[in-house]
């Protein structure tokens, strides 16, 4: 309490009260958050004083470092942060014994909580401030990763004369690549994909369009032995046709059997009838009173 009333001035206005407050406290009124406890006022007696309480609001940096000590209360990750620089951009380093929790693969919650941090501290900005969280040093020993890999992949791609698609990386590393390839004369980069999986290719400038091979129908060429191949093997899939053939014998044998299996059947055929088509045919039954349709007439009903 007695901090507060450290920062309350007064003045014959509010006007008057407001200036004296920030000429104290060394801060314009864009830094301030002002609050009138009292308006002045004219008594026919004297009169009351203005009174305003000012207190400095915090920097974008201290803003995003106290999210980030709130989201690590909440996870539970014993950690404090320190403002490195609040100047031009805010640099923020996290300090704990448990770095992985923090970090996560390949950086992947710390840059998480970087891209939160940043839209705490340009809350209420016109233009964008960027905010750069790192833990244990662990982005200038990534940087260095990366300018390493990056100079590699170039001098392979310069080899190769192709170009070369690097693993998806996050906008800050792809920055990263981006710069340190932007002196070598010999390469050019873009980016490619959409996040997460956008990444950076390396194009040499000595680039070979690729072409496909023509096939070589020549005796004796790589396509030639392989319609030859094929050829055989349709071959031994079909045979040979031609008299004399494998195949052709084959088929023979098979019309042959085809011939003998109609001519078994015709001979196996029951004799026909030598009674003329028309007339009706007289059974011995007859000549002993009964005849053949009065038998199966008979059979019907039994």
């Amino acid at each position: 309490m007695e901090e507060s009333m450290e920062n309350v001035f007064t003045g014959k206005t509010v006007e008057e009260a407001v200036a004296e407050g920030l000429k104290a406290l060394g801060i314009t009124e864009e830094q301030a958050e002002i609050t009138v406890l009292e308006e002045g006022k004219k008594k026919l007696f004297g009169s009351i004083k203005a009174k305003v309480q000012i207190v400095k609001k915090a920097t974008d940096g201290e803003r995003a470092a106290a999210f980030i000590d709130g989201l690590l209360k909440i996870l539970k990750i014993p950690a404090f942060n320190e403002i490195v620089s609040d100047d031009e951009k805010v640099e923020i380093e996290i300090k704990t014994t448990n770095t992985s929790a923090v970090i996560g693969r390949r950086g992947e919650v710390l840059d998480a909580i970087q891209c939160i941090a940043g839209a705490v501290a340009n809350i209420g900005r016109e233009e964008y401030r960027r905010v750069v969280v790192d833990c244990e040093k662990y982005r200038a020993q990534r940087e260095e990763k990366l300018k390493a890999v990056a100079v590699a992949k170039a001098a392979k791609a310069v080899e190769k004369k192709r170009r070369v698609a690097l693993e998806p990386m996050s906008p800050y590393e792809r920055r990263v690549v981006h710069s340190v390839l932007a002196s070598n004369e010999e390469v050019t980069t873009i980016s490619e994909g959409k996040e997460p999986m956008r990444r950076v290719v390396i194009i040499p400038n000595n680039e070979v369009p690729f072409e496909r091979k023509e096939r070589n129908f020549s005796r004796g060429g790589r396509q030639f032995n392989r319609d030859k191949r094929e050829g055989d093997r349709g071959e031994r899939k079909f045979g040979d046709r031609k008299p004399g053939g494998r195949q052709f014998n084959r088929d023979k044998r098979e019309g042959d059997r085809r011939e003998r299996g109609e001519r078994d059947n015709r001979n196996s055929r029951p004799p026909r009838s030598s009674a003329p088509r028309g007339k009706k045919q007289i059974f011995l039954g007859t000549y002993l009173g009964n005849s053949g349709a009065s038998n199966s007439k008979d059979e019907d009903k039994e």
